[in-house]
């Protein structure tokens, strides 16, 4: 993504919380939606796609770090975890988020992984951004269930 630039996403409601998110081609519409009992689960929640968007990022801050030393971690996978409560002022938020990035091989087979580990995060523009606000906690596993950060 260059420096300096804006994305956009339109959302045309369907029916009741139901919305088709439409992000432009070549992109498909997504349906997005909130769970009963507002909505009918028809999609992801915003919530959901909160989780989604810390996950994806950091998923790439991560390969992309690793594939700057030629190395292949894959699959890569990762499970964001959002707590939601209530606030001070009784208003439901995301209090806090957990992402659990898995490598797909052992941390023996790569190269510069400490390196790694220690920075791909601040180059993970949703992360970063979203952490302002909401405490996210970031850890890595390897292949063979060991926990690297």
């Amino acid at each position: 993504m260059s420096d300096n630039s804006t994305v956009s996403v339109e959302l045309m409601q369907q029916q009741d919380y139901r919305f088709e998110a439409r992000f432009g081609a070549p992109v498909a519409p997504l349906i997005c939606d909130e769970p009963p009992p507002l909505g009918g689960a028809a999609g992801p929640s915003p919530v959901e796609l909160l989780c989604a968007a810390v996950a994806n990022c950091l998923s790439d801050s991560l390969l992309f770090a690793l594939r700057k030393f030629k190395q292949a971690p894959e699959p890569l996978s990762c499970k964001v975890t959002a707590e939601v409560g209530r606030n001070a002022e009784g208003r439901v938020r995301v209090l806090a988020m957990t992402a659990r990035l898995k490598l797909g091989v052992a941390a023996a087979e790569l190269q510069h992984l400490e390196r790694v580990l220690s920075q791909f995060e601040s180059f993970c523009t949703v992360t970063q951004s979203v952490g302002q606000g909401i405490a996210i906690t970031v850890q890595v596993w390897d292949a063979t269930g060991t926990q690297l950060k």
